[in-house]
């Protein structure tokens, strides 16, 4: 689509780890975001949508906002996973760096898992916020609707992976906490998913 765009996948498709899986989910979650404002435009362009104006707007002010921390998560996931290659990269040849390196390595994963749990939050608070424009929005517009549903759903899996993988290395309660959250989210996610499915397959009589 443009120069920027591409530069973006040919980074994605690097030999670098960075950036990976949880960065992605973030971009993908941008691309539902944008959705969801280009079909909330659609439907203030007409008064024949009036009962949809309201969430619209409302989305028109979350998804632009969340455009942008999108991105900005996408760049956070990368550091973070960066910083874990770095703790794994401290010396340790006696007792004292090697408690060091330990500690840093459990600090830096910890980030490393919740950097896509802050990704699986804002899955859901884009899957929560397009359920009355799903109700009320341009008709013309639901499939794009629909994509921004099964983009924010697509990006809730992908950083769920991307928590899980870290957990595996996350010692005490915190991994237990974080595995916790992210099974809540994990049923919110699907319950919304499946109203707006279920909203938008009735609209269009499918």
């Amino acid at each position: 689509m443009n120069e920027g765009y591409s530069e973006t996948l040919q980074d994605i498709a690097s030999s670098n780890p960075t950036p990976g899986g949880g960065s992605v989910s973030a971009l993908v979650l941008a691309h539902g975001h944008a959705l969801a404002v280009m079909v909330s435009r659609l439907t203030l362009s007409r008064d024949r949508w009036i009962d949809g104006h309201a969430a619209a707007r409302d989305i028109i002010s979350m998804s632009g906002e969340g455009m942008n921390d999108s991105m900005a998560m996408a760049d956070a996931d990368a550091e973070s996973f960066d910083l874990v290659m770095e703790a794994y990269r401290m010396p340790r040849s006696n007792d004292d760096e090697i408690s060091l390196r330990n500690t840093a390595i459990q600090m830096a994963t910890i980030g490393a898992a919740k950097s896509p749990l802050s990704i699986a939050r804002e899955s859901l608070s884009l899957l929560d916020s397009t359920l009355e424009l799903a109700k009320f929005g341009n008709s013309n517009a639901l499939t794009d609707l629909a994509a921004s549903a099964e983009l924010a759903r697509a990006s809730f899996i992908i950083a769920s992976m991307n928590v899980r993988i870290n957990l595996d290395s996350i010692d005490g309660d915190e991994s237990a906490n974080i595995s916790s959250e992210l099974s809540s989210l994990e049923d919110d996610v699907n319950a919304s998913y499946a109203k707006i499915s279920t909203v938008i397959r009735e609209r269009l009589g499918w």
